[in-house]
């Protein structure tokens, strides 16, 4: 029997994230991987760009090819620690000459092979600094040029920001210091939030009541990471600091091959994206690590995936899921008449 699609008050959005190529040789499969993704039709794809500007002119490369032959919009992340507000205004200013009007705004990480790192006195320190000069270079490059302020009128830059809903283990701050902290990037001119991924339903809900009591009122779409690979999970903790549940790495761990591994860590994510849509969560932004099938196949278990694969699989059929481009403004769903 097959299982009863939901029914949405508003169409979720629905989102990838993607890394850019660290080698040529690698290419092709990314560009596959991209193919697939943006045949689902995502609201957006955001395009990494590493912590000291290491991927700097892939990232650049990426996102103006996106903009260039797809209809999705491509997110540009953006990271400042260690760089100089010279430096950082520099980049911002490549991507708006590229045709780029949203970004993802990151503090980054400090160099790991370097204990006694501090961060330059004239640089950009904070995710919020970061939201603060986008802003500022959007608005000198209107002031300067007629014919970007009417291009910024038609299509206002749009400036996501990162958030966590069990606390940023890295940094050392709990739920509650994050919630201020999206509160001072809400103020700075952020238009929307992406949480980190998490593994409980409770940590998202929690997340957003203590948010929106705080007077947080942008959208917090809900970070997900494909639970199919107990490898990924634990490497995924070593990078972040987020632990998979136990019971979830033993169940994995307990079957018998990989695929299925994969079947039961498909059905645990599906259950997760189900639960906080249920719960009234905006939208979906999947953390796909460049590999598309469980991304797709998380999403075509909440019934947002929009696509049939046919028998060789090579020409997906693919339902116009993004039927008008993602704004920041998503009306909250209207309570229940009893």
């Amino acid at each position: 029997m097959v299982a009863e699609a939901p029914t949405y008050p508003y169409r979720p959005t629905v989102s990838f994230e993607l890394m850019p190529p660290r080698r040529p040789d690698a290419a092709p499969r990314f560009w596959e991987t991209a193919r697939r993704l943006v045949a689902a039709r995502p609201d957006f794809v955001s395009v990494t760009y590493g912590a000291g500007g290491g991927d700097r002119d892939t990232a650049r490369d990426v996102v103006s090819r996106l903009l260039a032959g797809t209809p999705v919009l491509p997110i540009a992340h953006l990271t400042c620690v260690g760089a100089s507000r010279e430096n950082v205004s520099e980049v911002v200013d490549e991507f708006l000459e590229a045709g780029v009007r949203s970004f993802l705004a990151l503090r980054g990480d400090p160099p790991q092979d370097q204990p006694d790192w501090r961060p330059p006195a004239g640089g950009v320190h904070s995710a919020v600094e970061l939201v603060h000069l986008l802003r500022e270079v959007e608005a000198r490059r209107c002031a300067a040029d007629p014919a970007a302020a009417v291009r910024g009128a038609a299509r206002p830059l749009t400036i996501a920001v990162a958030t966590f809903p069990d606390g940023n283990v890295q940094a050392g701050t709990t739920r509650t210091q994050e919630v201020h902290r999206l509160l001072e990037k809400q103020q700075a001119g952020a238009s929307f939030a992406i949480t980190q991924f998490f593994y409980e339903a409770d940590s998202y809900t929690d997340f957003v009541a203590e948010a929106r009591a705080a007077g947080v009122t942008i959208p917090i779409l809900a970070g997900l990471l494909p639970t199919t690979e107990p490898r990924r999970l634990r490497r995924v903790e070593e990078l972040t600091g987020v632990q998979a549940p136990q019971h979830l790495l033993d169940a994995l761990d307990a079957r018998p091959d990989p695929e299925a591994q994969y079947a039961y860590g498909t059905a645990y994510g599906t259950e997760l994206a189900q639960r906080v849509l249920d719960a009234g969560a905006p939208g979906l932004h999947v953390y796909t690590f460049n590999k598309y099938r469980p991304a797709l196949d998380l999403l075509e278990g909440v019934h947002l995936g929009g696509r049939t694969t046919t028998p060789d699989d090579a020409a997906p059929d693919v339902r116009d899921l993004a039927g008008r481009p993602w704004v920041p403004s998503i009306p909250t769903p209207a309570p229940a008449v009893p």
